[in-house]
């Protein structure tokens, strides 16, 4: 039988944990600019800032 997993229970997704190299920011950012979901960029943006730090993404 199959079990259900209701969306609440599931941990929540960090991004920033997998953004350590350049490719992998690029490849991201990809992908989110071919959503063409604004509010899915701010969050990507986000994402960056905390795998990179702001000095970083500031540059």
């Amino acid at each position: 039988m199959t079990q259900r997993v209701k969306v609440a229970d599931l941990p929540e997704f960090d991004a920033a944990p997998y953004l350590g190299s350049d490719e992998a920011v690029a490849a991201y950012l990809t992908d989110i600019l071919e959503a063409n979901h604004p509010a899915l960029l701010v969050l990507a943006l986000g994402d960056i800032a905390r795998a990179r730090g702001m000095g970083e993404v500031r540059r």
